[in-house]
């Protein structure tokens, strides 16, 4: 399921989330190193027509764990600060590279990246976010594809 798929599942929390990534430009990627230990890189994600991207340079590390591994999770930046107003926010899934072609020539022209990169598009298999309510509660919203929004208040 896409980015698109998301949103029109839970326009709600997808426009939460977005706004969330959006507040600042770079982020944090999970990949998994070729012996399955996690590898944490920077990243900058981007949400455009409907998907998930995320570019990255050639045969950067993260590119090579997600061409072997297509799983990753990506946290959003917490912020400067404890407050991390929004709460905390993580996108969880697999990655497929997108091919030489009219697909990656588009999103080439419109976002102008530098040259040569890997360009891979999602697919969502979980979107969580993490706050606190009230100063009281601990509330954790849970989406998974095929399911409806789950939402844990802790004490």
């Amino acid at each position: 399921m896409n980015w698109d798929a998301f949103t029109a599942a839970e326009p709600a929390f997808a426009r939460i989330v977005e706004q969330r990534f959006g507040a600042f430009r770079h982020h944090v990627l999970a990949t998994l190193r070729r012996d399955g230990s996690p590898r944490t890189s920077g990243l900058e994600a981007d949400f455009r027509g409907g998907e998930l991207w995320l570019g990255m340079m050639p045969d950067s590390l993260k590119a090579r764990d997600l061409l072997r591994d297509p799983r990753f999770s990506l946290q959003a930046n917490p912020g400067e600060g404890t407050g991390m107003a929004g709460g905390d926010v993580r996108i969880g899934g697999r990655a497929y590279e997108v091919p030489e072609g009219a697909a990656k020539a588009a999103y080439a022209e419109e976002v102008e990246p530098p040259q040569p990169f890997h360009l891979f598009r999602t697919e969502l298999t979980e979107v969580v976010r993490t706050h606190v309510e009230d100063d009281t509660y601990l509330v954790v919203e849970v989406w998974q594809p095929g399911r409806r929004l789950r939402t844990i208040r802790r004490r």
